[in-house]
């Protein structure tokens, strides 16, 4: 979109959903709107405001702002990162797009692997850094901005929001808490049903998307529902309790919703995986392929999906991670401590054996380095595990969630589909980062007792607690969904790979992790990872995550590399 003077130039892909309110303070101050849609919102905000606009965006978004006077161009993201901005720099020449795909269209790019990038994604199951496994490609950081200029030739990112959750210096009572987080999260559901076509819910049997669906289905009569389900005839253990479709359903009904359900079996991941790579162009958080399938399936019957991501960040819903690490000598110490569960896939003990063909090229990078690097800001006042535990859910809002973040929009829009997070509404986020800890965890002082007083296995049995978190969330819902959702443990989104990747998935596995001509094989060692993977066959170690990203990894060798 231009300017009316043709001065300006706008492109942007989002929603910025307080758009109506800014425009008003537009026109007040002489704005002329020739449509009625946020992108005019937008271009004449930057013109007004300058960067100094994006704190006031309440939505997300990623954007290009060309001026053509001054040839500056501003390149700009959400605070949380729910758009993706990739960018690199070829031959002087500046590139960028929503998706890698829009680098590779271009003549001057080649692509190759990251290796540093490698090493970070099977440290942590994610990249941390604004890597990504394109060499050159870089992925603008969330809440940031990169301003170039055209003639000078020079280019300078800086963070305009970042996450800080601190404890309040005049904590109020519960009560209170639950009535701003019910008016606050009502109104964060509203603003993102505000839409010109039929808007949707993801619904499990959680309380995250449960509680979405409560309050939307107040509004929206007849929504519909969508939820994927696993066939569990081969599983075991905790993963028995996988399939939340039964428990979907019933939602489904107290809500009355138009409910539409799929169930995933161990031959549907091989079956996308070529897709997958595709749309997802890398490797992020967790096994990625149910959400393609269940974003297929929303896509389907709507154009507009909501999804209840970054209520477990913000409310604190993994108490098992936090804590790990309440009980700390000091910064080092907590970063230690937390850096050592965080090595989600190899362990710093097996890195250099598993990376034995590049390692010369990726010696000098200390993923513990990548992981404290996340604490742009870190004070001296950690001295209560309060402290901490905010340390903890700033890192995994900084990490976990954006690696979510990252997932959800490409496989989204893979099926046309937008997907929307009233959980990631700006007042909403701003009042989850002033909640006292204590209002979200409830056994955190007899974790700490038995950390300073009994360490060792006791702490065990709350490191496996999933349902001590998100207490304030679970007592503001219990005015809208019952008791028995309100008090269910925490429960991922994962199929049972864990056993088929033993059964139905096995020959898929040998196919790719036993082929001594696999394109892997170029950056890893194949005695070694033939090894880690034949203990899980064996029942000797559960690594489904760390075989799930070489299937993965593999695939974006044969889909990306030359």
């Amino acid at each position: 979109m231009l300017s009316s003077d043709t001065r300006f130039v706008l492109s942007y892909n989002g929603e910025i959903y307080n758009f109506q309110e800014l425009r008003l303070e537009l026109e007040a101050v002489g704005h002329q709107f020739h449509s009625r849609s946020d992108t005019e919102v937008l271009l004449n905000a930057l013109i007004e405001w300058g960067v100094d606009a994006l704190p006031r965006l309440n939505g997300m978004f990623a954007f290009s702002f060309w001026d053509k006077r001054e040839r500056v161009l501003i390149l700009g993201r959400d605070r949380y990162g729910i758009k993706p901005l990739y960018w690199t720099e070829q031959n002087g020449t500046l590139l960028f797009g929503s998706e890698v795909k829009a680098i590779l269209a271009h003549p001057s790019y080649r692509v190759s692997l990251d290796k540093e990038a490698l090493l970070e994604y099977f440290t942590f199951q994610n990249l941390f850094t604004d890597r990504t496994l394109f060499e050159g490609v870089r992925l603008l950081p969330p809440g940031s901005i990169m301003r170039v200029d055209a003639d000078d030739r020079t280019m300078a990112t800086s963070r305009y929001w970042d996450f800080c959750f601190e404890e309040p210096e005049s904590p109020r009572g519960q009560q209170e808490y639950v009535e701003e987080f019910d008016r606050l999260f009502q109104q964060a559901v509203n603003r993102q049903l505000v839409s010109d076509v039929d808007i949707g819910a993801y619904l499990s049997g959680g309380l995250d998307s449960g509680s979405i669906t409560a309050l939307a289905a107040r509004q929206l009569p007849y929504m519909k529902t969508f939820t994927a389900g696993f066939d569990l005839n081969s599983a075991s253990g905790v993963e028995l309790g996988y399939d939340e479709r039964e428990k979907a359903e019933h939602m489904s009904y107290l809500f009355k919703t138009e409910h539409y359900e799929m169930v995933l079996k161990a031959g549907d991941m091989e079956r996308v995986m070529p897709r997958l790579t595709r749309h997802l162009e890398e490797p992020r958080v967790g096994q990625s392929y149910p959400n393609f399938y269940a974003a297929q399936l929303a896509g389907k019957f709507g154009k507009v999906v909501l999804s209840g991501a970054g209520g477990d960040e913000l409310f604190g819903g993994y108490p098992w991670r936090y804590y790990r690490a309440v009980v700390n000598d000091d910064f080092e110490h907590y970063i230690d401590k937390y850096y050592s569960f965080w090595q989600r896939l190899i362990p710093n003990t097996a890195i250099q054996q598993v990376f034995k063909p590049i390692w010369s090229d990726v010696k000098h990078v200390w993923t513990r380095d990548i992981f404290r690097d996340v604490f742009t800001v870190h004070g001296n006042h950690l001295a209560r595990p309060e402290d901490y535990v905010n340390h903890s859910l700033y890192f995994e809002s900084k990490t976990f969630l954006h690696g979510l973040l990252v997932v959800e929009d490409k496989l989204s829009m893979a099926h046309g589909l937008e997907t929307r997070l009233p959980f990631l509404d700006n007042d909403l986020v701003d009042f989850a980062m002033r909640v006292p800890v204590s209002q979200k965890l409830g056994n955190l002082a007899e974790v700490v007792r038995i950390n300073e007083n009994e360490p060792g296995d006791k702490t065990e049995k709350y490191y496996q607690n999933t349902r001590d978190g998100k207490l304030l969330l679970r007592n503001a819902m219990r005015r809208y969904v019952p008791e028995e959702v309100t008090s269910r443990a925490k429960q991922g989104f994962s199929a049972p790979d864990a056993s088929w990747f033993k059964g139905e998935s096995i020959d898929y596995l040998r196919r790719t992790v036993f082929n001594d001509r696999a394109r892997m094989y170029e950056f890893m060692d194949r005695k070694t990872i033939q090894g880690l993977v034949t203990q899980h066959l064996n029942g000797e170690k559960n690594r489904r995550l760390l075989i799930w990203s070489l299937l993965s990894f593999e695939q974006w060798c044969q889909t990306f590399l030359p």
